[in-house]
């Protein structure tokens, strides 16, 4: 007989061996997803309006520990809604250039202004190093009402930033990894600080052809605690949902996803805009260097 521990063995991440009578091929997540889609790529608010539908009806597809309106985390990926977004950033006195030639992306931030000032600076100061120019942030009005006391004492400041493209850049691809190089710089100088909120800080998304809304939700309150999605300026032409289940998968990065956080989403801990380090040579000599 096969000794009982060798058969129990499993790596530290990613799914065990094939063991007994465990098959990892029929090894499968279990997160809710669904995507609406025209395929004339004619944008609409019925779009939106029909993927969040989709992801009401998945409710069964996602996670809720003993509080019922508390989530384990659902989201919608959608196309830039650049008329909506060109309207809001107006009343701010904030104007936007042509699509594609911004960026956009939803940012998470300390509760805590100060620390929350820090996150921006440092994210301005890094847009500056790659040539590009912060336009402006915004707040992205939210409502609590409809999620629960965990989700609440977890919950981020919400905001969008925007970042116009150095007009040097002529390809939109170089745009987007721009954008990336941006972003994962940003997150390795704020998770490698001190400040004691910086696990709040996160971003969902920075690019220039997609938005996303997400947090540690409920499938049917996404709508509800973002009313940016009811604005029938919203429009798409395809919307993408997601739904977390998260209580038989197996962690598969060097970070397990975990619960309990408005990020809901396993990440890298560097930036990739080198393989050992936060930023390239010329700029940062040490993977665990902070600007904060």
């Amino acid at each position: 007989m096969t000794d009982q521990t060798d058969v129990v063995s499993v790596a530290p991440y990613g799914i065990p061996p094939q063991q007994g009578l465990y098959d990892p091929t029929y090894e499968h997540d279990a997160c809710g997803v669904g995507f609406v889609v025209d395929i004339k790529g004619r944008k609409s608010h019925a779009i939106i309006r029909q993927t969040l539908t989709v992801l009401k009806n998945l409710l069964h597809r996602g996670a809720s520990g003993s509080e019922p309106n508390t989530g384990d985390g659902a989201g919608i990926l959608i196309q830039m809604p650049h008329a909506f977004l060109a309207r809001e950033c107006a009343r701010i006195g904030m104007a936007l250039p042509a699509p594609r030639h911004y960026g956009a992306g939803l940012v998470f931030l300390p509760t805590d202004p100060s620390q929350a000032a820090k996150c921006q600076a440092a994210f301005e100061e890094i847009i500056l190093d790659e040539g590009q120019t912060l336009l402006g942030w915004r707040d992205v009005p939210t409502d609590d009402m409809p999620i629960g006391p965990s989700a609440k004492a977890a919950k981020p400041t919400f905001k969008q930033i925007f970042i116009g493209r150095n007009p040097a850049i002529q390809d939109d691809r170089a745009f987007e990894r721009t954008l990336y190089v941006i972003r994962k710089q940003v997150e390795h100088i704020v998770y490698g600080s001190t400040l004691p909120q910086r696990r709040l800080f996160y971003i969902p998304s920075l690019s220039s052809n997609t938005l996303v809304y997400k947090g540690m939700l409920i499938g049917d309150q996404i709508e509800a605690t973002f009313p940016d999605l009811t604005d029938p300026a919203v429009e798409s032409a395809l919307a993408l949902v997601h739904q977390r289940f998260s209580t038989n998968t197996f962690p598969r990065g060097r970070w397990p996803t975990r619960t309990g956080t408005w990020r809901t989403t396993a990440r890298s801990t560097h930036c990739g805009a080198t393989s050992t380090g936060c930023a390239p040579a010329r700029r940062c000599a040490s993977p665990t260097c902070c600007r904060i």
